[in-house]
C-alpha cells in the first residue's frame, strides 16, 4: 500500500509542473491518479481503521484532567484527534482531490461522531439496579468535586470539537473537487457535540441537586409547628450555601460565560420548584414556623443571586436576578398563604397562587394544623370564591386573545378584583415585614402576635 501511495504521489508531482499543452486546452494533471480512483476504496478503509485505532488509543491514554494553569481547559485527546485527521487529509489531498477525498471526509465524520460518543459515555451516570431502587437512588446522579471538573472539561472539549469540525469542513470544501464541495457538511457532527454539551450541563445540575437531598430532608425534620421564636437562617440553608459556594467557584472558572449562565438558569429553575414542593413535605407549620421559613426562603434566594459573582462572572447576574426572583416567588407566596388568618386564607390563596388546586389548598390547611372536620367550610368557601366567581373574574380581566369588541367594565367598588388587589397588597406587606426587613422586624411581629393572637399585627395586615 505504501509503494502504491508513493507511486501515485510521484506521478502527480510531475503534474505539478506545467503539463498543459499551450493553445490546445489540454491539462494532464491528475490523469494517472484518476485512473486508480475507482479502486481506492481499500485505501479509504485502511485510513478509517488507522484513525479508529488511534482514537481508541487516545481515549485509553486520556487522563481526563487538564494541565495545571491551562487556559483552554480541554482534554488533550481532542487536539490529538484533529491533528491526526489533518495529517490524513494532507496525505490524501496529495494523492487525489476527487471522490476518494470526499469518501475520506465521510470517514472523518464517523471518527468525530465516535469521539463524541466517547465523551458522552464518560459523563457520570445515575444509580441503577435493585439496590438503587430500594434506596431511592434510582436515576439520581452523585458527583464529586472531581466529577464536576470532569464535566466542565467535557463541555469545553465538546465546544472545541464543535468549532474545529466546522473549520475542518471549510478546509475540505476548498480542497475537494468543486462538484463535491457543496456536499461537505459537518452539521450532523456538530449536533452530536452540542448534544454532549447539553447532556453534560444537565448532568452537572442533577449532581448538584443530589447534593441538596440531605438539606431538603433536614428541612422537613425541623419542628416548624412548635418553634417559639424566629432566629437566624436555619442550618439546612447554611448547608445549601456551603454546597453552592464550594462548587460555583470552580464551575465559574472552568466554564465559558454562556454555559455558566445556562447552568445557573437550570439550577434556579430546579431548586425553586423543589423548595416549593418541599414545604408540603413538612408537618404542621405554625405562624412562627412560617415566619422562620419565609426568612429561610429569602436567604436561599439571596444565595442563588450571589452565586454568579462567586463564579467571577458578574455579567450573568443582570439577567439572572429576575429569573431567580420569579422562581422563588412561588415559595414566598405559599408561606404568606400559610401565615394568613383562617377567615381569609381562601382569598389569599386565590390571589397569590391563582393556578392552585383544591388538593393543594387542602394540604395548606393541613399545614396550618386544621382538623379535617374544621376544613370543610373553608374548602366550600374556596370552591365558591376560588374556583367560581374569583377565577371567572380573573379570566374576564385578562382575556386569552384580543377581541374586536370592547370588554365590559369590571366593578370597582364591590367587585372581586379590588378584593384581590387588597389581599395582594397586604400579603406583600407581610412579606416585607417578615422577610425583607430583617430579623428584628420578624421578632417584633412574633412578640406582638404572641401577646395578641386574635388581633395582632399579622392579622391586621390581612383584615385591616
Amino acid at each position: 500500500m505504501d509503494e502504491f501511495y508513493v507511486f501515485l504521489t510521484l506521478s502527480d508531482q510531475d503534474g505539478h509542473k506545467d503539463l498543459s499543452v499551450p493553445d490546445a486546452g489540454f491539462n494532464f494533471r491528475g490523469i494517472i491518479s484518476s485512473c486508480f480512483e475507482p479502486y481506492l476504496a481499500v485505501y479509504v478503509e485502511l485510513e478509517e481503521r488507522t484513525l479508529m485505532e488511534h482514537l481508541e488509543k487516545l481515549v485509553q491514554e486520556e487522563t481526563w484532567e487538564t494541565e495545571e494553569g491551562s487556559q483552554t481547559n480541554i482534554l488533550s485527546s481532542s487536539m490529538q484527534v484533529f491533528l491526526i485527521i489533518r495529517r490524513t487529509l494532507k496525505r490524501c489531498s496529495a494523492l487525489t482531490k476527487n471522490q476518494t477525498l470526499f469518501n475520506l471526509f465521510k470517514v472523518f465524520q464517523r471518527i468525530l461522531k465516535a469521539y463524541a460518543t466517547k465523551l458522552f459515555l464518560r459523563l457520570p451516570k445515575g444509580g441503577t439496579g435493585l439496590v438503587a431502587a430500594a434506596t431511592g437512588m434510582d436515576g439520581q446522579i452523585k458527583t464529586s468535586d472531581k466529577d464536576e471538573r470532569l464535566i466542565c472539561y467535557i463541555v469545553n472539549t465538546a465546544e472545541y470539537c464543535h468549532k474545529t469540525s466546522g473549520e475542518l469542513a471549510e478546509n475540505v470544501s476548498k480542497i475537494v473537487d468543486p462538484q463535491s464541495a457543496d456536499s461537505i457538511d459537518m452539521s450532523e457532527v456538530q449536533d452530536e457535540f452540542s448534544a454532549v454539551i447539553t447532556k453534560a450541563l444537565i448532568t452537572l445540575v442533577h449532581g448538584i441537586e443530589t447534593k441538596f437531598d440531605s438539606e431538603m430532608a433536614a428541612m422537613t425534620r425541623v419542628p416548624w409547628g412548635t418553634l417559639e421564636s424566629v432566629g437566624d437562617q436555619s442550618e439546612y440553608v447554611n448547608g445549601i450555601n456551603t454546597i453552592l459556594t464550594s462548587s460555583i467557584r470552580v464551575l465559574g472558572r472552568l466554564l465559558s460565560p454562556i454555559y455558566f449562565q445556562f447552568f445557573l438558569d437550570k439550577l434556579a429553575s430546579s431548586l425553586g420548584p423543589r423548595f416549593y414542593l418541599n414545604i408540603f413535605k413538612c408537618k404542621q407549620i405554625s405562624e412562627t414556623g412560617a415566619q422562620q421559613m419565609l426568612l429561610d426562603t429569602q436567604a436561599v434566594k439571596t444565595i442563588l443571586l450571589e452565586i454568579a459573582s462567586l463564579g467571577k462572572q458578574v455579567s450573568a447576574a443582570a439577567s439572572y436576578s429576575k429569573f431567580v426572583s420569579r422562581e422563588m416567588s412561588k415559595a414566598e407566596a405559599l408561606l404568606k398563604v400559610i401565615l394568613s388568618p383562617i377567615d381569609s386564607v381562601a382569598d389569599t390563596y386565590c390571589a397569590l397562587l391563582p393556578e392552585g388546586t383544591p388538593s393543594e389548598f387542602q394540604r395548606i390547611l393541613d399545614l396550618k394544623g386544621l382538623k379535617r372536620t374544621d376544613q370543610q367550610s373553608i374548602l366550600d368557601d374556596y370552591n365558591k370564591r376560588g374556583a367560581g366567581t374569583y377565577q371567572q373574574s380573573i379570566k374576564a380581566a385578562v382575556p386569552s386573545a384580543p377581541s374586536s369588541t370592547v370588554a365590559p367594565t369590571l366593578p370597582t367598588i364591590a367587585g372581586i378584583i379590588p378584593l384581590k388587589e387588597e389581599i395582594v397588597a397586604r400579603a406583600a406587606a407581610l412579606g416585607r415585614g417578615a422577610a425583607t426587613t430583617g430579623i428584628r422586624r420578624i421578632l417584633a411581629l412574633t412578640e406582638s402576635t404572641t401577646k395578641d393572637r386574635k388581633d395582632g399585627p399579622l392579622r391586621k395586615l390581612f383584615i385591616g
